[in-house]
């Protein structure tokens, strides 16, 4: 006789999540370099405009060395655009799947935005091993603060994704808008400057974006000296669980109407 297995729904939720997980792998990179360039392509860029910094700057940035400097910045950005503008294009990719009852659109969401996550870690372990290795000095004084910093502005990204991913399902034409709307965000995040960059008087045109909150603290949490005035932990934890919310909350109203269409 044939046994039936019986799963409860968290099983078989983590198990369509790891299959998306896997498929995602496999489509986002089936050429000869496969996933390898996901690590390669982020690490290079980090290492070229560090160098560059570099060289403007000197071997400091407001006590931090300027590579590693640089190295939060273009990492946390990278996260961000990665994580939300492949989220925000993944329900679409995916709607043939939704045929099956057990593949719901936030398993679609969520695979893609863990793929990506993981991505990010393995870079940051990467170039810590690196710079172990070829010598350079690197100090992470609380890595508590930047695995949570990090870890809020996955979920913001993942939020916003989530939305546009359903907001695309009715309008179509947000994908050619989001892309034009994301660009700025290298010049206003804080990726190649900081906050004591800039008079005090224009700090409130800029820090009202999480993504820059990150960014700072998170180098603040490398480096204890480095001065992390201008940015606030309760505004990052605020904005990451208001957009959660926001985010949750339309999904729930409106994924069944938004995969029929």
């Amino acid at each position: 006789m044939t046994t039936i297995i019986k799963r409860n729904n968290w099983a078989i939720w983590r198990d369509v999540i790891f299959a998306l997980f896997v498929r995602e792998i496999r489509t986002s990179f089936n050429d000869k370099l496969g996933l390898a360039w996901a690590v390669v392509s982020p690490l290079s860029f980090i290492f070229i405009l560090s160098f560059l910094r570099g060289r403007m700057s000197g071997a400091d940035t407001h006590t931090i060395p300027t590579f590693e400097f640089m190295m939060y910045g273009m990492l946390f950005i990278q996260l961000f655009l990665d994580t939300f503008m492949n989220s925000s294009n993944s329900i679409k990719k995916n709607k043939a799947l939704f045929a099956f009852r057990q593949v719901q659109p936030i398993s679609s969401v969520l695979a893609t935005a863990l793929f990506y996550l993981l991505v990010k870690i393995a870079v940051y372990i990467i170039i810590l091993i690196i710079m172990y290795f070829i010598g350079m000095d690197f100090r992470v004084d609380d890595p508590l603060t930047i695995l949570v910093c990090g870890g809020c502005l996955w979920i913001i990204s993942f939020s916003l994704g989530l939305t546009v991913a359903i907001i695309q399902c009715y309008i179509p034409e947000v994908a050619k808008v989001q892309t034009i709307l994301v660009r700025p965000l290298f010049f206003i995040s804080a990726v190649f400057f900081s906050l004591l960059d800039i008079p005090k008087e224009y700090w409130h045109y800029l820090d009202w974006n999480p993504i820059l909150h990150s960014i700072e603290l998170t180098r603040h949490a490398a480096y204890s000296s480095y001065s992390a005035e201008g940015v606030s932990e309760f505004y990052l934890f605020t904005t990451t669980l208001v957009m959660l919310f926001f985010s949750m909350s339309i999904y729930h109203i409106s994924w069944k109407q938004a995969i029929s269409r």
